[in-house]
């Protein structure tokens, strides 16, 4: 009798623990089911905003390359013309204050000329494709500063290769808002620049003097209506799967982007 009721305890028990390991694989695999269906919601959401991200700024180059090409086309086009018929003009008649204007308005043609073949190459990435980053990046500096009390030192890694277009046009356009932005508000009087890459890391470094920027100050400011530049770096980081470092320091202030090679965006 007590071997009976001994096993129908032990059975018992055995039950309620076979019952308890079933309820505990339910639940386990419920819960795994739940996180795969997080994820999973998770990388579409991700997806979906990459593809947002990408189709702007597909929009913005598109646009870039619209103006680019007006600018040269047509702005450019009726500049030259006109450019030509005041050289035409006969100023032998004039007196000396005359001279003086049509040479000076000459000059401010000339000097419109330039300004608007500058700025359309700067929007075009021709010579990004044609000649690759490193020469991109030599030309806007020395377009940029050009004539400037600025002194820039250069340092570009010749072992970096051009990587697809759209990789290399992000880059680059990170690189000339980066440049825009310290011009205007950090007012340096020395840059330099470096590029190299290491265990297929790029690594653009940008140091200068004057106001920099924290990288607090770079989260807070992107969120801002009036910091759409800020905005559109980071949207350009985020298809690049890279980085972002800002360093507040006197003098030197630094930025720094990383970003993985040998990928398709």
């Amino acid at each position: 009798m007590d071997k009976d009721f001994t096993l129908l305890i032990t059975l018992g028990i055995a039950s309620m623990l076979l019952l308890a390991a079933g309820f505990l694989l339910i639940v386990i695999r419920s819960q795994r089911k739940k996180w795969h269906l997080q994820v999973q919601m998770s990388q579409l959401k991700e997806q979906q905003q990459n593809q947002l991200i990408e189709g702007a700024v597909k929009s913005e180059e598109g646009e870039r390359h619209r103006i680019a090409e007006t600018l040269h086309d047509e702005v450019g086009a009726i500049l030259s013309s006109v450019r030509l018929h005041f050289s035409n003009i006969n100023s032998s008649q004039f007196n000396e204050r005359d001279n003086k204007l049509h040479d000076k308005s000459k000059e401010l043609l000339d000097e419109a000329i330039q300004k608007v073949r500058s700025i359309s190459h700067n929007l075009h990435s021709t010579l990004l494709k044609e000649f690759g980053l490193n020469e991109a990046i030599r030309n806007f500096l020395t377009k940029t500063v050009q004539g400037s009390v600025i002194h820039v030192d250069m340092e570009l890694d010749t072992n970096y290769l051009i990587q697809s277009p759209q990789m290399d046009i992000s880059i680059y356009r990170i690189f000339q808002e980066l440049i825009n932005n310290t011009l205007k508000h950090a007012h340096p009087s020395h840059i330099t620049v470096n590029t190299n890459v290491v265990n297929n890391i790029f690594t653009l470094d940008i140091q200068f003097d004057g106001s920099g920027l924290s990288q607090e100050q770079f989260e807070e400011l992107r969120y801002k209506p009036d910091g759409l530049g800020l905005k559109n770096i980071q949207n350009r980081i985020i298809l690049l799967k890279g980085n972002i470092y800002f360093e507040k320091n006197n003098p030197e202030n630094r930025i720094r982007l990383t970003v993985p090679l040998n990928r398709e965006l």
